[in-house]
């Protein structure tokens, strides 16, 4: 998607944060909730870093220089930062709707290599996550190129900010008491951990079919609205972090009892629900294994 020049992304919630490999607190039930969340879109495991003590953050900065619509479509980091007022806006008027309590995630942190979060210390091989404890959403936009030049991924605006409105369907999750009520340590095609994963696919496609609709404080839509082959980059992106896919190309072979996030099939369809459908039609966890 396109973002329309003259659009006021100010207000979105996003920080630049400097390298840092100190881990933060990690430990008790909300840090090992936490980690085992974390499976992420890659599925690395971070289970060995939770505890220690934590340390200081690195500089910071508040990406002061994302102003309108017009950064937005010239540069990544803007692009982050109006997707975060549009995905703050959108939800706002829709979690209500769902029985959700809404309210921000703290924040929207793009690192550089590694960072100090709430559930440990974690590094651009991680790929981007939401960490309850913290309530802060992690990417290091370098994700972007792994996710097109090692996953064939056919990249484009709206599957980066896919990934950005995935991971604040996270967050609403967690503000439902979904992530919580999930954990039973259980993988597989129809486990807890997929159905998580597949309804914030949902959500996002939700989002992504609304997005030209929500407007900033001045009443002018952050987005134009999507083009074909823009949703085409979406599902795209969606389909290159299956978990059928990853592990076809990482491991040579599909394991699917190990499953945790969903087949590039699943994936697609669950986005194309939340799109046709709304966010009201993303309850995963009402649907038989078979239909799922």
């Amino acid at each position: 998607m396109t973002f329309n020049p003259d659009a006021d992304i100010s207000k979105g919630r996003a920080s630049k944060r400097g390298r840092n490999t100190g881990i933060a607190l990690g430990g008790g039930g909300l840090g090992v909730l936490a980690i085992f969340l974390i499976s992420q879109f890659l599925g690395v495991d971070l289970s060995g870093l939770v505890g220690g003590g934590a340390q200081p953050e690195a500089s910071d900065s508040t990406l002061e220089h994302c102003l309108t619509g017009e950064d937005a479509n010239e540069d990544v980091e803007c692009r982050m930062k109006g997707a975060s007022a549009s995905l703050e806006a959108y939800w706002a008027e829709e979690a209500p709707a769902l029985g959700v309590n809404y309210n921000a995630p703290q924040d929207f942190a793009l690192f550089d290599q590694a960072v100090s979060t709430g559930c440990g210390s974690a590094s651009s091989a991680t790929g981007p996550f939401y960490c309850p404890p913290d309530q802060t959403i992690y990417i290091d936009v370098t994700f972007y190129d792994e996710l097109r030049s090692r996953f064939g991924a056919s990249g484009g605006p709206l599957a980066e900010m896919y990934v950005i409105a995935h991971e604040w369907g996270h967050h609403v999750q967690n503000l439902a008491g979904v992530l919580e009520r999930s954990q039973d340590g259980q993988t597989g095609p129809a486990s807890s951990a997929v159905r998580v994963e597949l309804q914030a696919d949902c959500f996002a496609g939700a989002w992504v079919a609304n997005a030209s609709t929500v407007p900033d404080d001045s009443g002018v839509p952050f987005l134009q609205p999507i083009t074909a082959a823009q949703r085409r980059d979406a599902l795209d992106a969606a389909a290159a972090v299956g978990d059928d896919h990853i592990q076809q190309a990482t491991q040579g072979q599909v394991n699917p009892h190990t499953f945790t996030h969903g087949t590039s099939e699943q994936r697609m369809n669950w986005f194309e629900t939340g799109y046709e459908q709304g966010a009201g039609a993303c309850d995963t966890f009402s649907v038989s294994p078979d239909a799922l």
